[in-house]
């Protein structure tokens, strides 16, 4: 039996370097060699147990990308030694939501690094057909690893659908700085980034945003937000952080007849307070976005081939798999960190 090393929640707040079994492939599965891992949120929510702590022992890490080695018989269009970076969203492809093309809604949607081992490890398994070819344009490792991660902002951006010269007010500035990129690309006019982070709320401007609003200097971002849309409101806010709080600030800096595209995730026993006048007298509209999936990854991957957008200054450090936990804990006390990659093919932490 082949073994790999892998980084093992075995139980909340318990993560373990260890080996493991090399993943066995089916028939329609592929074999991939990860290069390069994001860390996301989401993955601090599972080892701390906010989210799906009932999938102990999990392998996470799902933002990635990695070379084929493997291939299943019943493999089309792809070989060994191929760049992919692949959908991390399994459907059922049969269920009421799954055929009305809503896949994020499957009654079974199971995600890689979420509810089944995923790429914090040296190789991971996916279903072949999940799988999109990196292509050459895409020379950097970071950026290939970042498709997944604007996939997600990509899907939000088709569901939020804002109109050409549209003001947008995004909350928050870890993805909410692609946001605005995407809001630019949209032809969204003012874009305005609210946050708690100098350093990125300068790279919030070169991502896009006509306005910042740093909270630690100006607290009232509601009243910053109406000054900014001549007293009328945003057209559209985008809630990027995951909080209470910042959910009801979004809506209350929406203009009426604006809409909110909900994003940051909060915890499911989390509640907002909302008047339901904002819906029926106000007409606000709400919307949520889970994640990417299906074709928000062509859609990424040509966004960043063709250089309509340039996450660089975000990366932040790579640093060696063994390093996670600690990764995942220094991203919580240092505000200036942005994307941190994971790498289990390097010895010593890279910094950009």
């Amino acid at each position: 039996m082949r073994m790999m090393k892998a980084q093992v929640i075995e139980a909340v707040e318990k993560l373990v370097y260890k080996d493991v079994p090399v993943p066995v492939i089916n028939d329609d599965e592929v074999l991939v060699k990860v290069k390069l891992c994001g860390i996301c949120g989401t993955d601090w929510n599972i080892f701390i147990g906010k989210y799906v702590a009932d999938r102990h022992p999990l392998i996470p890490g799902h933002e990635f990308w990695g070379v084929i080695e493997e291939v299943g018989k019943n493999v089309v269009g792809l070989k060994v030694g191929d760049r992919v970076s692949p959908d991390a969203c399994i459907v059922c492809g049969y269920c009421y939501f799954c055929r009305r093309g809503e896949g994020l809604m499957c009654e079974s949607l199971t995600q890689i690094g979420i509810h089944i081992d995923g790429a914090f490890a040296e190789y991971v398994k996916v279903p072949w057909k999940k799988c999109y070819l990196i292509p050459d344009e895409i020379e950097d490792d970071a950026t290939a690893a970042f498709i997944e991660p604007l996939t997600c902002v990509v899907e939000a951006a088709k569901r939020m659908d804002s109109e050409i010269g549209a003001s947008v007010a995004i909350i928050g500035c870890g993805l909410g700085v692609v946001h605005a990129a995407v809001a630019k690309l949209r032809g969204a006019a003012p874009i305005i980034v609210i946050g708690d982070s100098a350093q990125k709320l300068e790279i919030a401007k070169e991502m896009g945003a006509d306005h910042v609003i740093d909270i630690n200097k100006t607290p009232d971002a509601v009243a910053e937000v109406m000054k900014l849309t001549g007293g009328v409101g945003a057209d559209y806010v985008i809630e990027a952080v995951g909080r209470s709080e910042t959910y009801e600030q979004a809506m209350a800096m929406l203009r009426r007849g604006g809409k909110l595209e909900a994003f940051g995730v909060c915890g499911g026993d989390d509640v907002a307070e909302i008047k339901p006048a904002d819906f029926v007298l106000n007409e606000k509209c709400v919307s949520g976005s889970l994640a990417g999936i299906g074709n928000d990854w062509g859609v990424a991957i040509n966004l960043l081939k063709h250089k309509r957008l340039d996450p660089s200054s975000m990366f932040s450090m790579i640093v060696p798999l063994s390093e996670l936990e600690d990764a995942l804990k220094e991203i919580q006390t240092n505000k200036e960190l942005m994307k941190v990659f994971v790498s289990p093919e390097i010895t010593e932490r890279v910094v950009f």
